[in-house]
């Protein structure tokens, strides 16, 4: 059963720093873009930032300059590190990997969320 599992959410004081974590499993053949996205209450889901297979990113203009995002390809894991932290930046953090697996060629899978929650 191919599976994305996110870590690394929790509470944070405003100006403070997080990293979020997102290991996929199962038979996975390959791995090709792999993003965050976020859902705070009361709104859609949005792009954070999406790394491709060989390492180029792009990032939402509200996180750029705060938030980093990286993978390693051997461990079939994206991280994103989250400095410099706003109560806007509280939601649910989701991470999106496009895959082929034993079952489906290039489709996107979704991990359950991490909580982010960072106070004023």
């Amino acid at each position: 059963q191919v599976q994305l599992v996110e870590s690394g959410g929790g509470l944070v004081q405003a100006g403070g720093s997080l990293r979020l974590s997102c290991a996929a499993s199962g038979r996975i053949f390959s791995i090709n873009a792999m993003g965050w996205y976020r859902q705070a209450p009361g709104k859609q889901r949005e792009l954070v930032a999406v790394i491709t297979r060989g390492g180029s990113a792009n990032y939402a203009s509200s996180v750029k300059g705060r938030f980093s995002i990286s993978r390693d390809n051997a461990k079939n894991t994206v991280y994103l590190q989250m400095n410099s932290l706003k109560p806007e930046d509280t939601a649910v953090y989701y991470c999106n990997a496009e895959m082929t697996t034993s079952d489906y060629y290039g489709m996107p899978y979704w991990g359950k969320g991490t909580l982010v929650t960072v106070s004023s």
